[in-house]
């Protein structure tokens, strides 16, 4: 029937793709199929990126995946060459929020340190 619309199975929303292309003062009119051709593709690509990233990862024997191993993919894969640029301010942000990996050394260095009396009173145990 003309006047119902097709559902198309995406993880991105067409309508707001289309959104996003209509603030460009160039985009004219855009057909129906086009957001929805751009929301795949976005899929593809994101599920490319994430794989070869996620491989780099496993290869370092590491469960958390991070800005270092993204890096590592887009400097390694020649087709993600063009978000160099984004890698470097990301690391530039990525050095001043590294809580959880600076903590790590302070707990391992204190638990070290440590020692423990016997019951006894005898003598101590380093941990």
């Amino acid at each position: 029937m003309p006047g119902q619309k097709k559902q198309y199975s995406v993880r991105f929303p067409p309508g707001r793709i289309k959104k996003i292309m209509q603030k460009d003062t160039e985009v004219g009119r855009i057909a129906m199929a086009v957001p929805v051709i751009i929301s795949r593709a976005l899929e593809m690509f994101l599920k490319s990126l994430l794989t070869k990233t996620c491989l780099i990862t496993q290869a370092k024997f590491s469960n958390i995946l991070s800005v270092a191993h993204m890096k590592q993919c887009i400097e390694s894969e020649k087709i993600f060459h063009f978000l160099k640029d984004l890698t470097e301010e990301a690391t530039s942000t990525a050095t001043q929020d590294n809580r959880g990996m600076s903590m790590w050394p302070i707990y391992r260095t204190k638990n070290n340190n440590i020692s423990a009396q016997t019951p006894s009173g005898a003598g101590e145990i380093a941990l």
